[in-house]
């Protein structure tokens, strides 16, 4: 009896230790949602891979990843476009900070592609430093959006800016826009409002270390004094700033 049990435990410790060592890199087999760095080390390793950047023509024009192709996933050629894709290989797919992705990517799965990988996004991407790649169009760069020294203009204009850093495609920012609006006009006596398109304003997102949206920042006379990342309803903000 001794003799199958220590049987089963060499078999069990042996297929464990070979799985193990077919998935190195960390990242799920089948696909799924790496980081910016995992993502790299994947569409380098992979000789067919098929990158898929989901942004706006302009946005991928003013820079992306090396090698990848643009289908707009707001556009009617979008579905077009995936099926000039193979399905026998690896598709990565990204956008800017990963809600448009995560869109495209269920539906590369819903049409049979087997393993797809998701980026969290461009701002991830260019926070970890990242070679970018411009295409047609990148005389409008990042760098035509708000300088440094502007934004630090803009946040000491009044004694309290609210920094609203939003982007058109992005649902959370739209749900979040109505209540940030509210509290401005409710204390126009002393704040402001002020909206960063995080698409005008890649190369502003950057240098502030913000790698995804919606993100709010108070500032006081000119220095931040709150920060906070994603959805938040109006009762929090003012109790957590104290405005």
């Amino acid at each position: 009896m001794n003799k199958y049990i220590s049987l089963f435990v060499v078999i069990l410790v042996t297929t464990i230790t070979f799985a193990a060592c077919q998935n190195t890199s960390g990242t799920k087999t089948g696909g799924g949602k790496v980081s910016a760095a995992e993502f790299k080390k994947l569409i380098e390793e992979d000789k067919n891979a098929q990158i898929v950047d989901v942004r706006t023509p302009e946005e991928f024009s003013e820079g992306h990843v090396k090698g990848a192709q643009n289908m707009n996933i707001n556009s009617n050629a979008f579905e077009d476009g995936v099926k000039t894709l193979d399905k026998t290989k690896t598709v990565y797919v990204y956008c800017l900070s990963g809600g448009r992705s995560s869109s495209a990517a269920s539906y590369l799965k819903e049409q049979g592609f087997k393993t797809v990988y998701e980026m969290p996004g461009m701002m991830k991407w260019r926070a970890e430093g990242f070679e970018v790649e411009a295409g047609a169009g990148a005389e409008k760069s990042a760098d035509t959006g708000l300088t440094m020294e502007a934004f630090k203009k803009l946040v000491s204009d009044k004694e309290y800016v609210l920094v609203d850093y939003n982007a058109v495609w992005c649902k959370p920012c739209k749900q979040l826009a109505p209540i940030v609006e509210k509290i401005s006009i409710d204390k126009a006596d002393k704040l402001k409002l002020l909206k960063v398109d995080a698409d005008e304003n890649a190369t502003l997102l950057q240098t502030m270390g913000i790698d995804a949206i919606p993100v709010l920042q108070l500032y006081h006379n000119g220095e931040k004094v709150w920060e906070h990342k994603g959805l938040i309803d109006e009762k929090t903000i003012l109790a957590e700033t104290k405005l």
